[in-house]
C-alpha cells in the first residue's frame, strides 16, 4: 500500500477549506483516509494562521514511508518537517543560451 500525505477539499462552494491528510494513493480525493494530520484554509488573511500541522503525526508517517504532495511538501518545508528540493527549469536539448543568430 503506497501512502500519500495530501489535500482533502471540505468547505461549501468558492469558501475552500482543505484537511490535510494521509490516504493510500489510489483512494478518492475526498473519500477513505487513514488520518487527519493537519488543515489549510487559504481564505484567512495571515499566512500564519492558515496552515495547522500535526508535527508528531506527520514525522511517524513519513516515517513509514508516506510521500507528500507538492503542495503538503510546501507546508512541510516552511514548518522544517522536510526539505523540498529546489526545481529549475530544464534547459532545452540542443540549444544553448550562447548561440547568436546570423542573417
Amino acid at each position: 500500500m503506497s501512502l500519500k500525505i495530501r489535500l482533502a477539499r471540505a468547505g461549501s462552494k468558492k469558501r475552500p477549506y482543505y484537511h490535510i491528510i494521509v490516504a493510500d494513493a489510489h483512494s478518492p480525493r475526498d473519500g477513505r483516509f487513514l488520518e487527519k494530520v493537519g488543515s489549510w484554509n487559504p481564505m484567512l488573511p495571515k499566512d500564519g494562521d492558515r496552515v495547522k500541522l500535526k508535527a508528531e503525526r506527520i514525522r511517524y508517517w513519513l516515517g513509514h514511508g508516506a510521500q507528500p504532495t507538492d503542495r503538503v511538501l510546501r507546508f512541510l518545508d516552511t514548518a522544517n518537517l522536510s526539505k523540498r528540493s529546489s526545481h529549475q527549469k530544464p534547459c532545452r536539448v540542443g540549444s544553448s543560451g550562447n548561440e547568436s543568430v546570423s542573417s
